[in-house]
């Protein structure tokens, strides 16, 4: 479903991306791991368009995209979520969410659009937010949610530009512990409609393990290795330049 090839990206003679190859299958859950400044939010620039690569290709379904503006890819099935929480703090949870499916949908604000277009918008932004278990915090300010229902609303976002490709980059992080389980559990269960592919840049090595499929392993801007996450945790390798120590 997604694919790179040879992806680079150089900073006068530095690699922060290094000749990556990576594939998603639909369904798959592929985490993401390395240390800081490993290379994987800028992997994730490269793909959603945010930064050229020096050398190397995007694929999706085939298609190459590597030359595609984020808002084309975006249109193409591939969404993307940030480290930082970024919502309309002064706006409801609900409009937030309503005004991503009129984006994605072509939302016009006309004073004479149809009615029906209108209760089938809210209807799209009532299920993305009930699926995320937002649905009771609909009419609260979304500035006024705690950072894990902001994380719960970037995702309702997310899915109401119904992608079939999902980036997360690092969606756990500031999120209080007592609230993780929930916010894993949302998560969990992003890659059970329709074959939707996710991509999991995350930190929380137990998070990682609880839901990826395959792990792969970024070192200094390059793929150190990709596979189950028992072949990975079991790299002599990988538990030398990440994790520090035998598991």
């Amino acid at each position: 479903m997604l694919a790179t090839r040879g992806l680079t990206w150089r900073i006068g003679e530095v690699a922060i991306v290094d000749s990556v190859d990576l594939d998603l299958a639909p369904g798959e859950f592929l985490g993401v791991i390395g240390p800081n400044g490993a290379g994987k939010t800028s992997l994730f620039n490269l793909i959603t368009g945010l930064r050229r690569p020096t050398e190397g290709r995007v694929t999706l379904d085939g298609r190459d995209i590597s030359a595609l503006p984020p808002y084309q890819r975006a249109r193409l099935g591939l969404g993307r979520t940030f480290q930082a929480s970024s919502v309309f703090g002064s706006l409801s949870v609900r409009e937030n969410v309503r005004l991503a499916v009129q984006a994605h949908r072509g939302g016009s604000m006309k004073l004479w659009r149809r009615a029906a277009a209108d209760r089938e918008v809210a209807a799209a932004a009532d299920a993305a937010l009930h699926r995320v278990g937002l649905a009771h915090r609909g009419d609260a300010l979304a500035g006024t949610l705690a950072h894990g229902e902001k994380r719960k609303l970037e995702i309702a976002l997310l899915l109401a530009g119904e992608p079939r490709v999902m980036l997360l980059d690092e969606p756990m992080a500031g999120v209080s512990a007592e609230d993780v389980p929930e916010l894993v559990q949302v998560i969990r269960s992003l890659t059970g409609d329709s074959g939707r592919a996710v991509l999991m840049v995350e930190h929380h090595m137990d998070v990682i393990l609880e839901l990826a499929d395959r792990i792969a392993v970024m070192h200094h801007g390059a793929l150190l290795a990709c596979d189950t996450p028992e072949t990975v945790m079991a790299n002599p390798t990988v538990q030398e330049a990440y994790l520090g120590e035998s598991l």
